[in-house]
């Protein structure tokens, strides 16, 4: 049997809004503070009011986890038999 692999295809769609000028003003100078579009700011509030976050603002927020749990198992050694004991 061949295996084909599989494409994700994203696609998006233009959005018109219609916003008072000194919100978009303020977005502007926002956008440019953060080195980004206004574009950018709407689809990353879009996407968190939503529930998606990109990649990167998921590995920020592992990072951000990471540090502050750290993770530490006090020495104790674990076996791969044990930790997946319950899937099998």
């Amino acid at each position: 049997m061949t295996r084909i692999p599989c494409a994700r295809i994203l696609s998006s769609m233009n959005l018109t809004i219609s916003v008072d000028d000194r919100v978009l003003e303020r977005a502007r100078r926002l956008a440019r503070e953060r080195g980004t579009s206004v574009q950018e700011l709407l689809r990353e509030y879009l996407m968190k009011l939503v529930g998606e976050s990109s990649g990167e603002q998921a590995a920020a927020e592992l990072l951000e986890l990471m540090d502050k749990h750290g993770g530490h198992s006090g020495g104790r050694r674990f076996r791969r038999e044990d930790a997946y004991e319950d899937r099998l």
